[in-house]
């Protein structure tokens, strides 16, 4: 009921934007604020100082790296998934090893944006014509972008969209 809520919420604030911007669909004001989470989060793995990229919250949590990574997953769900095949979110997952400098994580991170706008290009109103697995992957972004700024902030660090615009 929870995640139904969360999906009523997002899809509301996608209509606010898409009225904003003069989009004129519900697909249009999903894929404008699918970009604006990835864009944004792209800009924190690019800004975020790569000394600081196996930095944790907390011992138990994932790095600041391993997180981009997991949030890369989603996107790759979201490309698979996207253009109809049947695939499992896990399994989509990516050992953050494989990606040891920041570079690495930035270019898989980008590999994984353009995986999911290919398919929402091809079905921009989802395999089903229901907006999934967009919609999920819309809030799984939005919810560890939460996350990164609490990564910036416990570094002593202004988050990019935090920062005095010039």
């Amino acid at each position: 009921m929870r995640r139904i809520a969360g999906y009523a919420i997002l899809f509301a604030s996608a209509l606010a934007v898409a009225q904003t911007k003069q989009t004129s669909t519900a697909a249009q004001a999903l894929k404008t604020n699918f970009e604006y989470i990835n864009n944004k989060i792209l800009v924190m793995a690019e800004d975020f100082p790569a000394g600081k990229y196996d930095y944790k919250l907390k011992p138990e949590m994932r790095t600041f790296g391993a997180l981009i990574v997991h949030v890369a997953a989603g996107n790759t769900y979201a490309g698979k998934a996207g253009r109809g095949e049947n695939v499992k979110w896990d399994d989509q997952e990516q050992d953050p090893k494989k990606f040891p400098s920041k570079a690495d994580v930035v270019a898989m991170f980008k590999k994984s944006i353009e995986e999911a706008k290919a398919a929402m290009a091809q079905n921009p109103e989802g395999p089903k014509h229901n907006m999934q697995p967009f919609l999920s992957v819309l809030q799984h972004s939005s919810e560890h972008y939460g996350l990164l700024v609490a990564y910036y902030r416990a570094n002593g660090l202004v988050p990019p969209d935090s920062r005095p615009k010039k």
